[in-house]
């Protein structure tokens, strides 16, 4: 348990963690908020109530209980949320399309964090070094691309730093705090919720836009969820009430006092808090805790896209895996770089962390609205608790949460456009890829011949049998892969035994062994299989397929091909979608990785066989 807890401080919280670098300095950032003891006061008791509703009560104690057998996120949410209303067609697709846009723009969250952390964290020369002021962006960017250069390695090595680095990072924040909070004691005041509720009543609409600058605080709660599986819920809430809360909000607070003393101290309260001696060590911690949050993220971008591939909503990419024994360590090239470019943008056109404030937070916030949305119907329709319970457990979060987005939505102008730019365009993605795979299969499944038919006919007069086992893969259960069409065509045999295999994904994290293989014998010699992954699953055909010597199949590893059909997408002017949007799809079809690859299949027993299919 210990041993958990420490890594779920080093992976759950390092965005959340980190927040201190910029979240009570943006508030008061602009002119907006004057830096007067009461309106300290009335931030500082803001803060701490949006951190104990959103992240202690609402994440901690009600979202990580709505687990999809033991894994938490958004797409574990998503399924959970619409194998719940699978009786209700139009409410279940209208869920899937608010869940793709969540998991959409969670890629922007993943773009503005690593840059947001980093960039604040050096900002920390500014303070101690006016100087070198110039050398802030530059230093940003060795970093950054120091970081996204390391991911082929895996983070294996570096996750063992994890933990101890964040545990120094927390009691470091809570140590910066404690004098400050003993020479100014009356900021304790602040816990009071009657300070929060005061300064929003007397500034309504300066207060309204200050929360899109106090929503900072809660940023990293979507990673208590998100990375649920990995720790269970126990370490993280050990973690969280023990450690990462305490913390904070004695920084928080520490900070606050600092300002009631110095109000000049706005233009970085955070670093201001340290003595002298201090400073060097401060500014190098921050640093690596900084790295250690966009780490974090950057992690979970490839384990949302492993699982968004698996469900069927963004193409195949190369997925290489770091570790011999996690099988949750995986490097993405193509996200890796993608992201690697697009936060360097964002760090050279923002070009400070009070800018790309503007840009933080609308993601976060339309995911946790989301989050809330599928909640309510994850308990209502799944659980079966009753109306009431459902709407006051849920409906007061919502109200919070649009609260939130709404104020964040100010700031759309001000650099809120970058992640929703990000995120629009990955939905265009998903959301052509997944009518492109719909349209794609029906219009095989129209040209398809019935397999047990096409077998019976092929017996008939059968061909030469040769030695050996053909594994025929095909998208559609009973249907004739044409790669076996082409093999009969063009080569005249069959083998000895041959199996149909469909692979099937599922919308839940994990499907074991003994749930892995259904078998269906078809007559000589001739199988139909359909094997079962869950979105978690390492989809290895080899490795399922050796289940079937228990069905009396035996395979020779080294007599055993696969055929693959290589289907080429033609767009054509018609119904489905608009002609871009099907060429859009033709060319993801055209450059996504290889089944093979995917399916681990060994590469020198492949057959492929191509032909043109128009959509």
């Amino acid at each position: 348990m210990a041993g958990l807890t420490l890594g779920a401080l080093g992976v759950v919280y390092g965005d959340i963690g980190t927040s201190p670098l910029y979240a009570l300095k943006e508030v008061f950032h602009g002119g907006h908020v004057a830096t007067t003891p009461d309106n300290i006061l009335g931030v500082l008791s803001l803060l701490f109530w949006t951190m104990t509703v959103i992240v202690s009560i609402k994440y901690v104690l009600l979202i990580l209980r709505a687990d999809n057998n033991g894994e938490g996120g958004l797409i574990a949410m998503l399924a959970l949320a619409t194998n719940a209303v699978n009786d209700k067609p139009t409410l279940r697709r209208s869920l899937m399309m608010v869940g793709l846009f969540g998991t959409a723009i969670f890629f922007g969250d993943a773009v503005i964090t690593p840059a947001m952390t980093v960039l604040g964290a050096v900002e920390g020369i500014d303070v101690y070094e006016p100087q070198l002021h110039d050398a802030i962006l530059p230093l940003t960017l060795i970093v950054m691309t120091g970081l996204f250069a390391v991911q082929r390695f895996g983070t294996s090595g570096i996750g063992k730093a994890f933990g101890p680095v964040m545990l120094a990072w927390f009691l470091v924040l809570a140590a910066l705090g404690v004098p400050h909070i003993i020479d100014n004691p009356h900021v304790l005041v602040a816990v009071n919720p009657l300070y929060a509720l005061h300064f929003c009543l007397e500034y309504r609409w300066v207060a309204f836009v200050a929360l899109g600058a106090v929503v900072l605080v809660v940023t990293g709660g979507e990673a208590l969820y998100a990375d649920l599986g990995h720790f269970g819920k126990k370490p993280i809430r050990i973690a969280w009430y023990g450690v990462v809360m305490p913390a904070l909000v004695l920084n928080y607070f520490g900070q606050g006092a600092m300002l009631l003393d110095n109000p000049e101290g706005v233009k970085n309260p955070f670093f201001l808090l340290a003595p002298d001696w201090a400073e060097i060590p401060l500014f190098l911690l921050a640093t690596a805790a900084a790295i250690v949050a966009s780490q974090a993220l950057i992690t979970a971008a490839f384990s949302v896209t492993k699982q968004a591939i698996q469900l069927g909503i963004l193409p195949r990419l190369r997925i290489l895996h770091t570790s011999v024994r996690d099988t949750g360590q995986i490097y993405v090239p193509f996200v890796n770089w993608s992201l690697y470019v697009l936060v360097i943008v964002a760090v050279v056109f923002f070009g400070s962390s009070s800018k790309l404030a503007g840009a933080y937070g609308v993601a976060v916030t339309i995911d946790m609205t989301i989050t809330t949305v599928m909640t309510f119907f994850v308990i209502r329709f799944g659980w079966k608790y009753p109306l009431a319970l459902c709407v006051a457990a849920t409906g007061i979060f919502f109200l919070i949460d649009v609260t939130f987005l709404a104020s964040n939505l100010l700031k759309i102008a001000a650099g809120g456009w970058f992640p929703l730019l990000i995120g629009i365009g990955m939905f265009t993605l998903m959301l052509t890829w997944k009518q492109g795979r719909r349209q794609l299969s029906a219009k095989l499944r129209e040209d398809a011949i019935e397999l047990t038919a096409f077998l019976e006919a092929v017996f008939i007069n059968p061909p030469t049998r040769v030695a050996g086992t053909a594994v025929f893969l095909s998208a559609e259960k009973g249907s004739t892969p044409n790669a076996l069409l082409h093999n009969l065509k063009h080569n005249k045999v069959l083998h000895e035994q041959n199996i149909f295999v469909t692979v099937k994904h599922h919308e839940v994290p994990w499907i074991g062994f003994d749930k892995r293989c259904e078998v269906e014998p078809l007559g000589n010699h001739c199988w139909q299989v359909a094997l079962h992954f869950g979105f978690k699953n390492e989809p290895d055909v080899p490795e399922a397929l050796e289940l079937l010597k228990k069905h009396g199949v035996q395979l020779e590893e080294m007599e055993t091909s696969y055929f693959l059909s290589r289907d080429i997408v033609i767009p054509t002017i018609g119904s489905g979608m608009a002609l871009w949007r099907e060429k859009l799809f033709a060319s993801m079809h055209r450059n996504a990785a290889a089944a093979a690859d995917f399916l681990h299949l060994p590469t020198n027993r492949i057959v492929e066989l191509g032909s043109k299919v128009e959509i």
